[in-house]
């Protein structure tokens, strides 16, 4: 389990804007109090913001921060839908660490955003290197998947340049001998399978499916969220 920051207080959405901001409704006993808590996202949150859905926030008051409260889960139909960003990475180096999954296995070191791709251009998010049966270094990068349309989930929720870039980036780690994996988290329970979101960004979608015949390969973690934390839970199939 990726813990939240303690304690976690309940509220109620009232707006969520410039991308890393959020008003909140908190219910006391005697008024009702709207604080602003960070957004750990910079997507789109689609399907997420609407107005009146309940919210978990950590509160972590401190001289060093600007906001004390910081947004970590929003319900959507009963469902909580974790949308802090900044987890999936540590949940994927946690699942590599543990090595219960066989595409992660062998590996002795494990760094997180080690420049890469020509001129170090871009950061990976998890380097796996020094194998013990001498394979490849392991390029990971990681994206969080909040949206669902159907039964599905999808990424990404807005237009990616930047996701598109990477999937050239692991592209040409591949080409060079290296491997490569693109891994999407879906911090919710009520999806079947993981697709690319073809109507939102059909540029990314080809990129994905053109990655994986490349040799690029894709793999989706799903986790429960609850007020503690994310916890694995599986794997979804992956339809490219």
């Amino acid at each position: 389990m990726i813990a939240f920051d303690q304690p976690v207080v309940q509220g109620t959405l009232v707006r969520r804007y410039k991308r890393f901001l959020a008003d909140v409704q908190l219910q006391e006993p005697d008024k009702e109090t709207v604080v602003t808590a960070h957004v750990a996202n910079t997507g789109s949150m689609l399907g997420l913001c609407d107005v009146g859905n309940k919210v978990l926030m950590s509160y972590v008051p401190s001289p060093k921060r600007r906001l004390a409260y910081s947004l970590q889960a929003i319900q959507v139909k009963g469902v909580w839908v974790g949308c802090n960003t900044q987890l999936p990475n540590r949940l994927v180096q946690q699942i590599a660490e543990k090595g219960n999954f066989a595409g992660f296995c062998g590996y002795e070191s494990i760094r997180r955003e080690v420049p890469y791709a020509q001129n170090n251009r871009s950061r990976i998010d998890l380097l796996l290197s020094k194998h013990h049966q001498g394979k490849p270094d392991l390029f990971v990068e990681v994206k969080n998947v909040t949206l669902r349309q159907g039964d599905v989930a999808c990424f990404p929720d807005a237009v990616t340049q930047r996701g598109q870039k990477h999937l050239r980036d692991l592209m040409e780690v591949v080409q060079q001998g290296h491997r490569a994996a693109s891994v999407f988290v879906v911090q919710r329970t009520d999806c079947t399978h993981f697709a690319p979101a073809c109507n939102i960004d059909p540029d990314y979608a080809a990129g994905l499916r053109l990655a994986q015949q490349a040799g690029v390969s894709v793999w989706c973690f799903v986790a429960q969220v609850t007020s503690k934390g994310i916890q694995l839970q599986g794997q979804l199939p992956v339809h490219v």
